[in-house]
């Protein structure tokens, strides 16, 4: 069984502080087999990373929407945020990408989905994040797993991780795959895996987000 965390970013995204490296060295510490690298609207961070590991490195991408983030995994080439959503959906679907909705049902989360607009999508996507760890509400990620048990659809569970403590938080367990081609029929075979982190990890993106806009000059 190959243990991969699906959901993660690298400081390309402006909320995170993960460095390639330490991405790396983490995975390797908690027995990581693969991570999906899904940063905000840019493959940029998850190119740079497979360039150092490629082995362990699923190119993904989490897109902000008109209405709420698709996040997608086998991406070839990066789709730009405040797409309208089916647009956003259809870029995706024409390069052959895997698409889901990350967090889809999170109540504290602007950027979640919620039902109303994911239900205009559901027979369209191939999964949905039925566990992230950076949830604050558990019964968020219970009402992901719920409905897309209606739905029959497979689930992923991801740490969404900003910093490398989070790293391996939640993860899934699944058979190995030979391409994209055959890893959804694997990820039917999933063990969701982990736990909630800790809600004070937000603030680390908060810190991320803020020591951007500080202007660097010289110490006085």
């Amino acid at each position: 069984m190959l243990k991969i965390d699906c959901h993660v970013h690298t400081h390309y995204s402006p909320d995170s502080v993960n460095s390639p490296q330490a991405i790396i060295a983490a995975c390797r510490r908690r027995g990581l087999d693969k991570v999906v690298v899904a940063d905000h609207n840019t493959i940029a961070g998850a190119l740079a990373l497979r360039e150092l590991a490629p082995e362990l490195v699923i190119v993904g991408e989490e897109i902000k929407t008109n209405h709420g983030e698709l996040i997608a995994f086998f991406v070839e080439e990066e789709v730009p945020a405040w797409l309208p959503l089916e647009e956003a959906l259809a870029r995706l679907r024409a390069q052959g990408a895997i698409v889901g909705v990350s967090h889809p049902l999170e109540s504290l989360r602007r950027e979640a989905m919620g039902r109303k607009a994911l239900l205009t999508i559901i027979d369209r996507v191939d999964f949905l994040e039925g566990f992230n760890a950076r949830c604050i509400l558990p019964g968020d990620n219970r009402r992901a797993l719920a409905l897309a048990g209606e739905r029959g659809l497979p689930v992923t569970a991801g740490s969404d991780a900003h910093s490398p403590l989070e790293i391996g938080a939640a993860y899934v367990e699944m058979p190995p795959f030979a391409s994209k081609d055959d890893f959804l029929s694997s990820l039917r075979q999933a063990r969701i895996g982990g736990h909630l982190s800790c809600p004070l990890v937000h603030f680390i993106s908060t810190w991320a987000k803020i020591r951007r806009q500080i202007p660097m000059g010289k110490s006085q």
